[in-house]
């Protein structure tokens, strides 16, 4: 392509200007025209493409908007805007696989380009892969109210209003129909009647239904389970594999000191990538506190090394109905807080787990606060909470304050739901994945 005369780049600079000033005074035509004068004379000129190429495309001319979007791309091969306006032309004109690849493209260069994601996930629908349109219509959403977008109208372009409520309501009732399926061998095997509460507890997760919580300082941050008995500390007496593992005691106090003398396999409880978050979690004689943990498990992978220093506390702990969840859990340490750490108040995941306490070093000047009811560790003696109350822990003493930490099952549920609520963490996490978003269910 031959370089413009002065002449000819002094034309596009008036016209440029004559554009922005039509922009400015809101007269879109007056604008559209400068800019097509100046492709006139520079038809590769950034600007003006991609004014014109949107024009084009924002009034049905899908013809006229694929050539200047292919235009602009070949003259900013790695614009983002660019390539979006493309994938949107060529869907517009039922160009499905090369839609596809442009906006691939686009989100390869920037994956959190929620509109080119929205295109992208039209395009996947009308070529007929549902559950890959599902997954990206939720994270488009997602991504774009988290940035404080598509919330309502006001929040949300003209164009994309229709669009989007139509969008809300795929993805409303195709994640419904995915967890549903999950459930139907269980339907099969159980009955319709013993998953009753599962299934509601479902819609409560997707906000199909308000959660009927039964006591206002309980809020789970990702899963109610309807209809078990609330409080913040479970009584023993429906844990009765608790008086097991308080026999248990001596030796896994033994096996823990060892492991704390040798200063190995300890770790910190919480990875945090600021100093700032850390403080919003922990508190501390140094500013942030500590707490470390000597892991059996995490997120369900179990720790090899560390149940082989330690053989007969983990076959105790083995023997202890568990929550296991494939890649989720069990959540298993021994738990130690550093003199004059925190740990500030938070809530849990799930009612549909119990976390358990085994106390072995308790100084004085440490306690567990859970819904507003104080509760002072005594070494041997567990204690079993629903951590989806908020709650809080705290050491101010000059000595360790060392507990086994564990997961269990909330003991109120049936087998049948157990099965159920494992197999839907699980597709709600492999969803998840698949949307960019990690289930951590710490």
């Amino acid at each position: 392509m031959n370089p413009i005369s002065a002449d000819g780049a002094g034309a596009v600079a008036r016209l440029v200007q004559a554009a922005q000033a039509a922009l400015a005074r809101g007269v879109m035509i007056e604008a559209e025209r400068a800019y097509a004068a100046v492709l006139d004379i520079e038809p590769a000129h950034a600007e003006a493409l991609a004014f014109v190429a949107a024009r084009a495309l924002a009034s049905g001319r899908a013809g006229d908007a694929l050539s200047l979007y292919a235009r602009l791309v070949a003259a900013q091969p790695g614009d983002v805007t660019a390539l979006t306006g493309l994938g949107q032309a060529q869907l517009t004109s039922g160009q499905f696989a090369e839609a596809s690849a442009s906006l691939s493209a686009a989100l390869a260069l920037a994956p959190d380009a929620f509109v080119a994601r929205f295109h992208l996930a039209q395009t996947l629908e009308r070529s007929g892969d549902a559950h890959g349109a599902l997954v990206h219509y939720f994270r488009a959403i997602s991504e774009a109210q988290g940035s404080g977008r598509w919330l309502n109208d006001a929040t949300t372009h003209p164009s994309l209003r229709a669009p989007l409520q139509r969008a809300m309501a795929y993805v409303d009732k195709g994640r419904l129909a995915l967890y549903d399926q999950v459930l139907e061998p269980l339907r099969q095997r159980f009955g319709t009647s013993e998953l009753a509460r599962v299934e509601q507890c479902l819609r409560i997760y997707l906000h199909l239904q308000p959660p009927p919580y039964q006591d206002a300082r309980q809020r789970p941050t990702f899963l109610y389970f309807p209809g078990l008995p609330t409080a913040p500390y479970l009584p023993k007496a429906a844990m009765r594999w608790l008086d097991r593992l308080e026999a248990s005691t001596s030796v896994i106090r033994e096996e823990m000191l060892r492991v704390l003398d040798e200063q190995r396999g300890f770790e910190p409880f919480l990875r945090f990538h600021k100093t700032e978050e850390a403080r919003n979690y922990l508190t501390g004689k140094d500013g942030t506190g500590h707490w470390n943990a000597y892991f059996f498990y995490r997120h369900g992978e179990r720790y090899a090394d560390n149940s082989e220093q330690c053989p007969r506390t983990f076959a105790a702990l083995e023997a202890a109905p568990l929550l296991r969840i494939r890649e989720h859990a069990p959540e298993i340490c021994f738990s130690l807080l550093t003199p004059g750490s925190h740990i500030l108040p938070h809530r849990g995941v799930t009612n549909t787990r119990t976390v358990v306490h085994l106390p072995l070093l308790v100084p004085a000047d440490c306690a567990l606060n859970v819904g507003g009811e104080l509760h002072a560790w005594r070494e041997g003696e567990a204690v079993a909470f629903d951590d989806t109350y908020e709650h809080e822990a705290w050491n101010r003493s000059e000595h360790n304050r060392v507990i086994v930490l564990m997961d269990a099952w909330n003991p109120h549920l049936t087998d049948a739901e157990r099965l159920a609520i494992g197999d839907l963490v699980i597709a709600i996490g492999e969803f998840g994945k698949a949307a960019g978003q990690e289930l951590n269910l710490a």
